[in-house]
């Protein structure tokens, strides 16, 4: 069965210890942190050593999704304190300007393919770019931002073929118009079994679905559903 969790940012937005409290109860194997915006951040990092994330088998930190205040730099080095307890830290690649400031985070760093708003990332042509400068890096697949770029989900199968020895996580959600995320939905689900065949089982699930609490294990059963790996690929 695949190892499913919840980003702390779909649960309770900017909130990571309401989101843990309400996720405790569910026993999942797998967590996200979510440290969206700058100001979110050091906090999170204080915290580290005062939450309750041992029986997690799985643990991430999404890292900022844009640079306002800080440089490029400072931002490394507040990483450094989440590898320096071997979590993973997932990356917007349109955050990374200068590759040398980033490698010594090797496999930990987890670069994640980008939605139709962004320049870069979005594909598997503009990923190479990044890995070129990044050859440790590994994946974070999103696979709403894959179907929101191309609803056939062949970017997704390209990424997928290209890049698989670098999987690391999935993000989960159905992506929107507007590039917010939602519930999973019937055709997301359908286009999603489209590619679930290339994804190994172990690869642990980040939920993005914005849920209220009665509906989360819901969300869990729908998104193991969309990525059953014991049915043939959706033509």
């Amino acid at each position: 069965m695949r190892p499913i969790g919840f980003s702390t940012g779909a649960i309770a937005l900017g909130d990571f210890r309401r989101a843990l409290r309400i996720l405790r109860r569910l026993e999942l194997p797998v967590i996200e942190l979510s440290a969206l915006r700058e100001h979110e951040l050091d906090p999170m990092i204080a915290a580290l050593g005062t939450l309750d994330l041992g029986r997690f088998e799985y643990v991430a930190v999404h890292a900022p999704s844009r640079l306002e205040n800080w440089d490029e730099h400072h931002l490394v080095s507040r990483l450094s304190h989440v590898a320096d307890r071997g979590y993973t830290i997932v990356l917007h690649p349109d955050v990374v300007h200068d590759t040398r400031l980033w490698t010594n985070f090797g496999k930990l760093l987890c670069i994640e393919n980008m939605d139709k708003r962004k320049p870069i990332g979005r594909t598997a042509r503009e990923l190479a770019q990044l890995f070129a400068g990044l050859p440790r890096a590994s994946l974070c697949f999103d696979i709403g931002h894959a179907r929101q770029v191309d609803p056939t989900m062949s970017h997704a199968i390209e990424i997928l073929h290209e890049f698989g020895s670098r999987l690391r996580q999935l993000h989960v959600s159905e992506v929107n118009a507007s590039s917010r995320h939602e519930p999973l939905n019937m055709a997301a689900m359908r286009a999603f079994l489209k590619v679930s065949h290339l994804i190994p089982e172990h690869i642990p699930i980040i939920l993005e679905t914005p849920v209220v609490e009665p509906q989360l294990m819901r969300a869990v059963d729908d998104a193991r559903t969309a990525l059953a790996v014991d049915v043939l690929p959706v033509p």
